[in-house]
Parts: structure tokens; C-alpha cells; sequence
């Protein structure tokens, strides 16, 4: 009767003290006039999972404690097991594996003893659960895969995803990555039907980095892109964990402008949160796209920035990429010592990373990711008593004196001999080990030693090509320039020409000279820029002094063509290699009056957008089709005859590119058939970060 009485005075405390939820408050007044004493307990037992639920512990157990008395004077199974279990669901909350795991088998067996297969499910699903989060996974996965049928039967959703989570969890954990997918899709279909966001996000992302480590980069991709679609545009700390990620995933593709924002959007994100992690995934993506385009420098600055973080952080996943990566950037440079000692860092690492991997010192079979109807059976074990002889105690004790003697010497011998054998076991391992260490030292020196070889005949090969291209323009349009001015300096000297056709061939003279000088010019950047020997030196400067020095040049030229000059430019300034920038302008001002006609106007302009310095060079000559647009920039010397017939090498954009991009720019054109042309140049303010 007191039990019964402390029951209803918890129900009356739960009442009047603030309640969670309506249900809370309906159950305590519920039990408060509960007349049967197994109804109180069933009651009971439902304001115990609701307060479990919630995570209220401490009033549970109060709960628990009564309801387990009163059901233990009823000899009341179904309570006993009840309260047996939610006492040891929250056992296993507060991290006593002894108390839970004993609870629970004695749960189970009152379930066995009842037939009660939704009792033993759930008994089976925590035990599973506890021991894969204590890393038991061959023991936790069977108990999880014995308990999902009969979840799956009865549709009990929120214990299911809770199991196929953790499933998931568990397979992945043991490299079984076709099955973690398998349990991680059937957790995302009940997560989608329970409306859980927070964790269909979750699995999301786990689904994401599963197909990735399965190299399925696409499927990889898509469920990348499912949780930045699902996610809140103002939660940075998803997007900042996830860009990084997707940009690799589209390097992977070599697809470079994808892979290029994704991880540039990574990086800021991450320097303003300071995220350490997510930073180092997007400084290690980016040092792999700048080594895939040749960005060496920039490259080597993002990867030591990122080893640096790796090793703060102690991210040895990350740091074997870095080592990866600094090894292939040292080969590029052929700095192969370098390389080969990074080499070594990277196989120390991973070696030691593959023995911190291994789970158990069995490892796991095939047939350990089955169900295995059998694995919870005891094996029974009879000991049998020894017959004690009191009369012939004496003689059997100075005997067994005496075998035991023999015994221990034998033992002693065979601890020797098993001694030696080992060491001589261990010192040969060694040996072997040593050698075959030696051996693949010497593998990667050969193989280091035939990369520079495939290197430097790759780079021999692109010098002769450049060879010939330079060979072919000095044979064509540099020849025809310095023939017509060698004809007319010969004309003078015959003295064939008279004082007017003299001062009519003066402009053709002069315009032929123009493009000889423009001509070298390029040629001479261009030929610099393929053996990679520019090497930008940055600094502030005003671009509106480079406009006005470059206007300068082409005034006689304008004047003579007809062209109007408007000049917009404002005092500002852009961090960048001067010189670079003033051949960029140089020759996009060549190329706007070459385009234009008499009457027609060129417009210089600078701005600033978004942190940056915008420059413009506009005319309204006659445009670019669109076929011709996408030949612009690219090193194919592509060239058309200008208003003049004046002619070009086709080398002065794809110049203009390089050398905006070495100071961390971009280059760009918009343009128009018989409306005009615009090319813009986008350039840092300041150093970059």
C-alpha cells in the first residue's frame, strides 16, 4: 500500500511542478486516480518513456524505482522487464556498461520467457547500439540486424532510424561502405517519413562522404548538393564544412571553375568563422587545383598553410593528403629530394594510420556482416568435483609434489626453447623487413628518377614547339613588316620617290613599323610567359597614371584613324605587378583601335566592386561573333585583320590572361556584332590572404 501511496504522491508532484508536455499532465492524473495496481504500473510505465523522452533522468528513475517495487510485490513480468529496461536505457546514458548491459539481459529474458518478440527487439536494438558505440561492432551488428526485422514488421519507425543509423555507423566504421550506404538510405526514407530535418541532413552528408570514399564521385556530388539545398542559407557552419568537400569532389572531374568557387567560397567562410577543420579541407583543395593548373607558387603558399593547421589540429587524414601533394608539387619543380622525403613522410604516416584502423585483433569476416540467427546461444559447460580420498590423501599429495615438478621443468624447457625460436623469429622479421624497406626506397628513387625524365622530355618538347611557333610569325607577319620598310627605305635611296608620294607612304610607313614594335613586344612576353619565367612582383600602384601613360602612346594613332578617346579613369589603386598590368592595357588599347573605325570612340574606366579593382577598355568598333569569342584567350594564335587591314600574331589575350591571373586577377570580354566590344580586368586592392 505505501508503494502505491509514493506513487501517486510522484503523479501529484509531476502534476503541480511545471509539466513538459499536455500528455505528461493527463497520464499523472491518470495514475493519481488509478483504482488497479498493474494499471498503475502500466501507467506508470508510460511516464517513464515520456520522461525518458525528454531526457528528464532523474524523475524517471524516482518512477522507475516505485514502479519496480510495486510490480516485483505483484509478481507483475511485464512491469518487471519494463522498468528493468528503461533503468538500463538510462544506465547506458550516463555511461555504466556493467549495470546496463546486465539489465538488459535480464529484460530479454523475461521477454524470452513471455514470447514477447517487440520486447526482445528492442532489448536487442540498445544492446546493439551500446556495443557499437563502445566498438564492439561484430557483437553490436548482430544484435542490431536481430532486432530490425521484427522493427521493420511492426513499423516502429523511430526505433528504426535510430538502427539503421547506427548500423550505418557500424559498417562504415569497419570499411563495409556497400553496406553503411545500404542502412543509411533505409534510415534517410523513415527519417524523410518522421520529418526529422536535422537528421535527414546528417545522413545526408554521411551518404555524401560515403559514396566519395567508394570513388562514385557523381552520387557524391548529388547528395552534396541535397544538404546545401536542405540546409539554412544562414547556417555557415554546414556550408563551410561542405564546400570544401564538393569542391574536391568536382576536381576530381578536372571540372576547375566549379571546383575553383566551391573551395574559394569554403575558404571564406572558414577564415571567418575560424574553423581550423574546414579551412584545412579547403587551403589542401585548392593547393591540389593550383598544382593541376600549373599555379605553383600559389600552390606552394596555400599547402604550407595547410600542413601547418593539419599538424595543430592533429588531422592525420589530412596531413597524408598534404604529404601527397607537397611531393607532387617538389617532382613539378624537380626538386627531387624534396620529393622523395615527403615521400617517405606520407608512407610513415599511412603505415601507422592503416595499424591505428584495425578494430579488432580478429578482424571481421564476411560472414560477420550477416545476420547470424545463432549468435546470442550460451555454450553450457560442466565441471565435474574431484573424488576426495582421505586414506590415500598423503601418498596421492608427495606424488603430486612430484608431477608437479616435472611438469614446471618440462614447462620451463618449453618456455626456452618457444624463446629462442621467437627471437630468432623476431630478428629475421627484422631483417626482412629492413631489405624490403631498402627495396622500396629504391623503387621510389627509379620511379621519382622516370618522372623527371617523362618531365623534362615533356618540357623539351613544349620549348620546340614554341620554337616553331616563334620560327613561323617571324617568318610571316614580322617578315612582311620589316620587307615593306626595308622597300621604302630603298625607294629613298634610289631617290625614286617624289616629296608627295613620299609624304602619302609616311602613315603606311609608320603603321608598318607600329606593328613590328607591337609585334617583338608580344612576342618576346609571350615567349617568356611558355618557358615560365615570369614571376610577378606586386605592388600598389594607381591605375589612372597607367591609363594616361598608355594613352600617350596611340594619340598620333587615334588622330590619324579618326577615333575619339573618352577617358573615365579615376585616381585608385590595384596590387599588382605594374609592368604586367601596363602590357595588359597596352595591348588591349592596341586591339580597341585596331577594331575601330573613323568615328568611333574607345572608353577607358576603373571602378571598385565588392573588395576589388574593376578596369575597363570599351570601344564601339565593330564586335566580336561568337564563334571568334570563344577562340579569345586562348593560346591558338588566333588572329583577324583589323579595320585597316592591319594585322596581329593572335598572342596579345592569351598574354593578357596569363599575366592577370599570375597577380591573382581575372580577364574577361562582353561583346556585340557591329555594337562593340568591352574587355574588363578584375584585380585585387590588397595583398590576399
Amino acid at each position: 500500500m505505501r508503494r502505491i501511496i509514493t506513487l501517486i504522491a510522484l503523479a501529484i508532484s509531476t502534476l503541480l511542478s511545471f509539466s513538459q508536455t499536455q500528455e505528461l499532465d493527463s497520464l499523472s492524473i491518470q495514475l493519481a486516480f488509478e483504482t488497479q495496481d498493474s494499471l498503475k504500473v502500466e501507467t506508470s510505465l508510460k511516464i517513464i518513456e515520456l520522461l525518458y523522452n525528454n531526457k528528464n533522468y532523474d524523475k524517471a528513475i524516482k518512477y522507475i524505482i516505485e514502479s519496480e517495487k510495486l510490480s516485483n510485490s505483484l509478481n507483475y513480468d511485464k512491469g518487471i522487464a519494463e522498468t528493468t529496461y528503461y533503468k538500463s536505457l538510462i544506465y547506458a546514458q550516463k555511461g555504466d556498461y556493467i549495470n546496463a548491459i546486465n539489465g538488459y539481459h535480464k529484460s530479454k529474458s523475461i521477454y524470452q520467457k513471455h514470447n514477447d518478440t517487440t520486447g526482445i527487439a528492442k532489448v536487442n536494438n540498445s544492446i546493439g547500439l551500446l556495443e557499437i558505440k563502445r566498438g564492439n561492432y561484430s557483437e553490436g551488428l548482430q544484435y542490431c540486424l536481430a532486432a530490425i526485422k521484427v522493427l521493420e514488421e511492426l513499423n516502429l519507425k523511430n526505433d528504426l532510424s535510430l538502427a539503421y543509423t547506427n548500423l550505418a555507423e557500424a559498417y562504415s566504421k569497419i570499411g563495409a561502405t556497400d553496406y553503411a550506404i545500404k542502412f543509411n538510405l533505409k534510415a534517410l526514407d523513415v527519417l524523410e517519413q518522421l520529418n526529422d530535418k536535422e537528421a535527414i541532413l546528417k545522413t545526408n552528408l554521411q551518404l555524401a562522404e560515403l559514396y566519395s570514399s567508394n570513388k562514385e564521385y557523381r552520387k557524391s556530388i548529388e547528395f552534396y548538393e541535397t544538404v546545401l539545398n536542405r540546409a539554412s542559407k544562414s547556417n555557415d557552419s554546414i556550408r563551410g564544412r561542405v564546400y570544401p568537400k564538393l569542391g574536391r569532389e568536382y576536381l576530381k572531374f578536372n571540372d576547375y571553375d566549379k571546383a575553383s568557387q566551391y573551395l574559394l567560397e569554403g575558404l571564406t567562410l572558414n577564415r571567418k568563422s575560424n574553423d581550423k577543420a574546414g579551412l584545412l579541407l579547403a587551403l589542401n583543395g585548392l593547393g591540389d587545383l593550383n598544382l593541376h593548373l600549373n599555379r605553383l607558387k600559389l600552390a606552394e603558399q596555400q599547402l604550407y598553410e595547410a600542413g601547418t593547421i593539419a599538424k595543430s589540429i592533429a588531422n592525420n587524414r589530412e596531413l597524408l593528403t598534404y604529404y601527397k601533394l607537397m611531393k607532387d608539387l617538389d617532382s613539378t619543380k624537380r626538386r627531387f629530394d624534396r620529393a622523395y622525403v615527403w615521400q617517405r613522410e606520407y608512407y610513415d604516416l599511412k603505415n601507422s594510420l592503416d595499424q591505428t584502423d584495425i578494430i579488432d585483433s580478429k578482424p571481421l569476416k564476411a560472414s560477420d556482416l550477416e545476420f547470424n540467427p545463432d549468435f546470442d546461444k550460451e555454450v553450457s559447460t560442466t565441471i565435474e568435483e574431484p573424488v576426495n580420498n582421505l586414506k590415500s590423501q598423503p601418498q596421492e599429495t608427495h606424488s603430486g609434489i612430484n608431477k608437479f615438478k616435472v611438469v614446471l621443468y618440462g614447462l620451463l624447457a618449453a618456455l626456452a626453447i618457444v624463446s629462442t625460436f621467437l627471437i630468432l623469429i623476431y630478428v629475421k622479421r627484422n631483417s626482412n623487413i629492413k631489405y624490403t624497406q631498402e627495396l622500396e626506397e629504391k623503387n621510389i628513387k627509379i620511379q621519382l628518377q622516370n618522372e623527371a625524365f617523362v618531365e623534362q622530355t615533356q618540357h623539351l618538347e613544349n620549348v620546340n614547339n614554341v620554337k616553331d611557333k616563334l620560327f613561323s610569325i617571324i617568318s610571316h607577319d614580322l617578315k612582311d613588316s620589316l620587307s615593306s620598310i626595308n622597300g621604302f627605305i630603298n625607294l629613298m635611296k634610289e631617290g625614286s620617290l617624289t616629296r608627295e608620294e613620299f609624304d602619302n607612304l609616311i602613315p603606311e610607313l609608320s603603321e608598318n613599323a607600329n606593328n613590328a614594335s607591337l609585334l617583338l613586344f608580344n612576342l618576346l612576353n609571350w615567349s617568356k610567359s611558355q618557358m615560365q619565367s615570369l614571376d610577378p612582383k606586386p605592388s600598389l600602384f594607381d591605375i589612372q597614371e597607367v591609363f594616361e601613360a598608355k594613352v600617350k602612346l596611340i594619340e598620333q594613332r587615334l588622330e590619324s584613324k579618326g577615333i575619339e578617346l573618352v577617358d573615365h579613369s579615376l585616381r585608385d589603386f590595384a596590387y599588382a605587378d605594374r609592368s604586367m598590368i601596363e602590357i595588359v592595357i597596352q595591348n588591349l588599347l592596341a586591339n580597341a583601335l585596331k577594331f575601330c573605325k573613323s568615328g568611333d570612340t574607345i572608353t577607358v574606366s576603373n571602378h571598385i566592386s565588392n573588395g576589388s579593382c574593376i578596369i575597363s577598355v570599351a570601344d564601339t568598333g565593330i564586335g566580336i561573333s561568337k564563334e571568334n569569342m570563344d577562340k579569345l584567350f586562348k593560346n591558338s594564335s588566333f588572329t583577324t585583320l583589323g579595320t585597316n587591314n592591319e594585322k596581329g600574331t593572335g598572342l596579345g589575350l592569351s598574354i593578357c590572361k596569363e599575366l592577370v591571373e599570375l597577380n591573382n586577377g581575372k580577364i574577361w570580354v562582353e561583346s556585340t556584332l557591329n555594337v562593340g566590344t568591352t574587355f574588363y580586368i578584375q584585380l585585387p586592392k590588397s595583398k590576399p590572404v
